[in-house]
């Protein structure tokens, strides 16, 4: 068993990583069902929360069923964190996470997400501002460093475990490096390993694969993994990894009725929590994933990103049930894009 504070999980948790403009409640219902963890929201603006902008209070919606849940904030001051702080406790999550590895330039070069990075001292003073603020759980989520010249997640694990976090999130990345080049977890087990830290340690970074879960579990020994972009489209990632690490070897892939139904899920929860619009136009880009390997697929998917109403969705949905009963689909490797090319901030 892993306990972040009283909160306890499984032993070697999956937790789904917070993605701006994709770690939603519909993303993250789906995740749930097939066996996500811990999740986290999309980043929520401490300036934002604090001024009432209604994009900033909407991702404080969290719903029972998705507990564990954690609500991620990301700001570059004290006073504005920890009001924000006081904001999330009234919605009632079971942690705050902070994020201090959010690379896009619009975050970072305002000296919030992993701008932070740079100014360690500040990054210590911000995170004491929010543990002092709430009653909640605090954990935080950041990178290797600012760039290959200062990586000094060593330091921060300490500093941040010392002022009172309860675990830590580690993308095995630096900010320069944005997503390029392999993820470097062998910092990420140098925390793991220091004696002095008892907090747990989650990697992040790369894991797109059962087979590569269970390898990196084995070699760096973290508490457990977070799981970002690998999820995005393919949500059964949490139960396949959970499966491999149990069993040694494969499930069965998601059929084609299961990958229609949790397309419909998702599609229902989006147009609930967004509405008519939103919820049915920022459907469009999962439905390639969904249906991702069925030959000839991309006349229905031209079809699917053109409608505006859900019976009109499902109808196509149903479709390609009937059209495709008994064909094999062919199972192709998880590609992990960059999402924050196409990220609204």
């Amino acid at each position: 068993m892993v306990k972040i504070d009283t909160i306890e999980l499984p032993d070697f948790p999956l937790l789904l990583a917070p993605m701006e403009d994709v770690s939603d409640p519909p993303f993250r219902a789906v995740c749930k069902d097939n066996g996500a963890d811990l999740m986290y929201t999309e980043f929520i603006s401490s300036e934002g929360l604090i001024r009432h902008a209604i994009k900033s209070e909407q991702k404080l919606d969290i719903f029972d069923y998705e507990r564990p849940i954690g609500i991620q904030i990301f700001g570059g001051d004290e006073d504005s964190l920890a009001m924000a702080a006081k904001i999330v406790d009234v919605t009632n999550p079971d942690l705050l996470d902070i994020n201090f590895g959010c690379p896009v330039k619009k975050v970072a070069c305002k000296g919030a997400g992993a701008g932070v990075l740079k100014d360690i001292d500040l990054m210590v003073r911000l995170t004491d501002a929010v543990v002092k603020a709430t009653r909640l759980p605090v954990t935080v989520k950041t990178r290797l460093g600012w760039d290959e010249d200062s990586k000094n997640i060593e330091e921060v694990a300490e500093r941040l475990q010392d002022i009172g976090i309860k675990a830590l999130a580690i993308h095995g990345r630096t900010r320069a490096q944005m997503y390029k080049g392999q993820a470097d977890w062998t910092l990420i087990a140098k925390v793991k390993n220091n004696p002095r830290i008892h907090i747990p340690i989650f990697g992040n970074g790369d894991i797109d694969s059962p087979q590569k879960a269970l390898e990196y579990k084995n070699r760096y020994g973290v508490d457990g993994i977070m799981i970002g972009r690998a999820a995005i489209g393919y949500p059964w990632i949490f139960r396949e990894i959970k499966h491999y690490i149990q069993h040694g070897v494969m499930p069965a892939a998601p059929t084609l009725e299961e990958r229609v139904a949790v397309a419909k899920k998702h599609l229902h929860k989006s147009f609930e929590w967004k509405g008519p619009i939103a919820g049915i136009n920022e459907m469009r880009r999962h439905y390639a994933n969904y249906l991702k390997g069925l030959p000839g697929i991309k006349e229905y998917r031209n079809r699917l990103v053109t409608l505006k109403t859900v019976p009109e969705v499902e109808e196509v949905l149903n479709e390609v049930l009937t059209h495709y009963q008994g064909v094999e689909i062919e199972q192709t490797p998880i590609v992990l894009e960059n999402y924050h090319e196409h990220c609204a901030i």
